[in-house]
């Protein structure tokens, strides 16, 4: 069961994303930063890199999670100012988006991913209700707000994530 279950978890990752995310600058460096900025870009259109393989089965059903990996990829604009709350910031985390992408290029492709968010219900859920409150059409003040009223409460810790810039500003 365990071993029917890995294979479609790896048939699945593999369908994900079959291309490797890697930039090279124009002097042939090869080019990432860390994410968790708010000057993020977004992943660019088309493919993204396969999840990572972990040795345990995700924390949440697999379209679930590849929904999430992919809205974290392509909206940093979102989850760099959505604050997680599983207790990540010991490992260096900023905002829930870093609890999914590790590194970027710098038109945005993502390098790594984390492999936190695979484990983490927490930091899934965040992510998942952020991601359907911006498709519903709410700001991300408005989501960080809602974000906050619902995990504030329930755990002592949250990452140190920046608030979103005014209306009107770029980020």
């Amino acid at each position: 069961m365990v071993a029917m279950r890995r294979q479609h978890l790896f048939a699945a990752l593999v369908l994900f994303g079959a291309t490797v995310a890697v930039s090279v600058t124009a002097d042939g460096q090869q080019s990432a930063f860390r994410s968790g900025t708010a000057q993020a870009l977004p992943a660019p259109p088309g493919a993204l890199p396969p999840l990572p393989q972990v040795s345990f089965d995700p924390v949440r059903p697999l379209p679930v999670v590849q929904q999430v990996y992919e809205f974290a990829a392509r909206h940093p604009e979102v989850l760099n100012y959505v604050p997680c709350y599983c207790g990540c910031e010991s490992v260096g985390h900023k905002a829930n988006h870093d609890c999914f992408v590790k590194s970027r290029a710098a038109n945005g492709r993502i390098v790594e991913w984390d492999t936190h968010g695979l484990g983490c219900a927490v930091c899934l859920d965040v992510a998942r209700k952020a991601m359907t409150m911006f498709n519903q059409g709410m700001t991300v003040s408005d989501i960080r707000a809602a974000i906050e009223h619902e995990y504030a409460g329930r755990t002592p810790s949250h990452t140190p994530t920046p608030m979103p810039p005014k209306a009107g500003t770029k980020g």
